[in-house]
């Protein structure tokens, strides 16, 4: 006996075909269609336990289809599949009540899974309604279709779908501010406030009161009663970037807001309730700082309900292209001159490392649209550009050790400052060692694809030891196909 009818829409045969053959072998009875009226008519009539369907048909769109069979059948698990790898084809599968969204290619596996997810669990996802805010592709705030960004597209549209507490970890200039706007804006809090706060940015004497707020008179200098961020956010979001560079008195009052929903204003003493869904980012490996006792345990949990790694550009680099694309528009738009650019060119950003990731990546193009005449940017401007800042791989395979040295040693005076009169906590070298090997793994696995073995070899280390370090450094490992 069938464990239950699986309608299919796509206007491709084969696609049909596999689908069929796939669902088939797993024990489901199958029902292929290539035009969204047949599959009307079919949900019409009562049949069908889920539906997967593509979302460009020749007779209509499945985004135009789907509320009409959530109205008609509201517990029906449609599962949306598209070419289309956008963030916002992401975002409306979610908005318009799929179940999932799944683009394309996909893994046949993983697509059976999810059926059978949705058959164990119908209704999960009630229609929204369609007011989701509608963005030209040239202004998408994330943009690629590499593996690594349609994972976060498909977290992204799960997570607009709740108030859970975010934490979203990645290197500066990896967009994780873009992230949380994209939680805001296509949420269920996009009609409030949108409130950003930079940790790093505010002097440490002062956290508490531009969280809080404060009461005239509570310090020198407070000639009135001043709102805090949590105050200017009621309804909305709130952004705690760099949540790492928090003073420990800050945390504690923090973590009493997220227990209790409610805080007090700095000098003051009735308790005000707060009604904010909370996203915080970080650069820092959060994890080593609890072990330095510099992040508090108890508030990081608190934090970290849902985890959401943003990749560095050097594990999505099949997306320069898309990425550079969009940035020569905007440049465009915004008078810096109107270019194209060589796919040799692309293959040449391909080789950098990019440190600064996607907004250094941005400079890069903003800066040639401004001052390189050519219409069409080419791998020599590209590398004449980029040969002034080489690559870490660079530095360290050429003659340069001695400034790479030189850097590093440079760092640690800047952010230790002078030694002696303000010493950092007890462990220097083992949290020193720490810093360097961490960025170090992740540049050889992102270099190997993934790949342990050959990551192993690269840096000189026996493969069962570099996983013990993977292990031990929490590092996640994506694991991509060569091409």
């Amino acid at each position: 006996m069938a464990k239950g009818t699986i309608l299919i829409a796509d206007d491709d045969s084969a696609i049909r075909t596999v689908l069929n053959q796939a669902l088939a072998r797993a024990g489901y009875l199958p029902r292929a269609t290539g035009n969204a009226a047949t599959l009307w008519r079919w949900v019409s009539q009562g049949e069908g336990d889920v539906v997967i369907t593509d979302v460009v048909m020749p007779d209509e769109n499945a985004f135009d289809l789907i509320p009409r069979m959530k109205k008609l059948r509201p517990d029906l698990p449609i599962i949306v599949m598209s070419a289309q790898n956008t963030l916002m084809t992401a975002l409306t599968a979610a908005d318009k009540g799929a179940y999932e969204y799944l683009p394309k290619p996909f893994d046949l596996s993983e697509l059976v899974a999810v059926v059978a997810r949705a058959l164990a669990e119908p209704g999960r996802h009630a229609q929204r309604g369609s007011n989701s805010n509608e963005t030209e592709a040239d202004e998408l705030p994330l943009i690629g279709r590499s593996p690594a960004m349609q994972e976060i597209y498909r977290i992204l549209a799960r997570l607009t779908q709740t108030d859970l507490t975010v934490m979203i970890a990645g290197e500066s200039g990896t967009g994780k501010e873009l992230v949380a706007r994209v939680l805001h804006d296509h949420g269920r809090r996009r009609s409030g406030p949108f409130v950003a706060i930079n940790m790093a940015a505010i002097p440490r004497e002062l956290i508490e009161s531009e969280l809080f707020g404060h009461e005239k008179g509570a310090f020198t200098g407070a000639q009135t009663r001043t709102q805090g961020r949590f105050e200017q956010a009621e309804g909305g979001t709130l952004f705690l970037d760099e949540i790492g560079d928090m003073p420990l008195e800050a945390q504690t009052r923090l973590l009493r807001v997220l227990q209790e929903g409610e805080y007090t204003t700095v000098g003051g003493r009735t308790p005000i309730r707060t009604n904010v869904r909370i996203i915080a980012a970080t650069h820092r490996e959060l994890k080593s700082q609890i072990n330095q006792g510099l992040f508090r345990e108890d508030l990081f949990y608190r934090l970290n309900v849902v985890p959401l790694r943003i990749p560095p550009l050097r594990e999505r680099l099949d997306d320069i292209g898309d990425l550079v694309r969009h940035f020569l528009r905007l440049a465009s738009r915004q008078g810096l001159g109107s270019k194209t650019v060589e796919s040799a060119a692309i293959e040449r950003m391909k080789r950098h490392s990019w440190p600064g990731n996607v907004r250094e990546l941005e400079n890069l193009v903003r800066r040639l649209a401004a001052l390189h005449p050519r219409d069409t940017i080419t791998a020599a401007i590209v590398d004449s550009d980029l040969i002034a800042s080489p690559s870490l791989a660079e530095r360290v395979n050429g003659d340069d050790s001695k400034n790479l040295s030189e850097m590093i040693e440079h760092h640690l005076s800047q952010h230790f400052g002078s030694f002696g009169r303000d010493l950092p906590p007890n462990g220097l070298y083992g949290r020193v060692i720490r810093q360097v090997e961490l960025p170090l793994i992740r540049a050889a696995l992102a270099a190997t694809r993934g790949n342990q073995i050959k990551a192993a070899e690269l840096l000189g280390l026996n493969r069962n030891t570099l996983r013990s370090r993977i292990r031990e450094l929490d590092i996640t490992v994506l694991k991509i196909p060569l091409p």
